[in-house]
C-alpha cells in the first residue's frame, strides 16, 4: 500500500479509538483489517464488546480464523500490539502471528505505564512481520488517551 493509502486508513483506526468507552486503566485504540485488495475487512475497538477486549482482539474475533485474506492482509493499530497481558490467555501480538497477517502499521508504541517492557514490535519483526510506523500520526492517535499521558482532557 502506498504511504496515502497507509495514512488513510490509520486515521480510520483513530476514528475507531473515539468510540472506546473511557478507562483510567486502559488505552483508547482502534484496529482495522485491510485485505490484499485494500477493502477492510474487519475492524474493532478497545472495550468494544466487554471491559477487557482490546482493539486488534475485537477485529480479529469478527473474522474466522482460516480466513484466506488473512494470510496477505494489514492491521493498523494506533498502537503497538501488547505482547504482555494479564486479561486474557493471548496477547494481541500472539493474536496477530497465529492469524498469520504479514504486515502491521501502527501510530505510536505503548509506553510503560500500565505494562513494563513492551515488546510487541520486537516480537512481531523476530516472527517475520512487517512492522511499519507511522509516526508522523501518533499525535493524532494519542488524543484519546491523553488523560492517562499526561496531556489534559482527551478530544472527542
Amino acid at each position: 500500500m502506498s504511504q496515502s493509502e497507509d495514512e488513510a486508513w490509520m486515521r480510520r483506526a483513530i476514528e475507531l479509538s473515539r468510540r472506546c468507552p473511557p478507562s483510567e486503566t486502559a488505552f483508547s485504540v482502534g484496529a482495522v483489517i485491510v485485505d490484499a485488495a485494500g477493502e477492510e475487512i474487519a475492524n474493532g475497538y478497545s472495550r468494544e464488546t466487554d471491559t477487557h477486549v482490546h482493539a486488534e482482539e475485537s477485529a480479529l474475533a469478527k473474522l474466522t480464523a482460516d480466513d484466506p485474506r488473512l494470510s496477505s492482509a494489514t492491521i493498523y493499530s494506533t498502537l503497538e500490539p501488547c505482547a504482555k497481558r494479564k486479561s486474557r490467555p493471548l496477547t494481541c501480538t500472539q493474536l496477530i502471528l497465529k492469524a498469520g497477517i504479514p504486515r502491521v502499521v501502527i501510530a505510536w508504541r505503548e509506553p510503560d505505564l500500565f505494562v513494563i517492557g513492551t515488546a510487541g514490535v520486537a516480537t512481531m519483526k523476530a516472527s517475520g512481520v512487517r512492522v511499519d510506523e507511522l509516526l508522523h500520526l501518533a499525535e493524532e492517535a494519542t488524543l484519546t488517551n491523553s488523560h492517562l499521558l499526561g496531556k489534559g482532557t482527551p478530544k472527542e
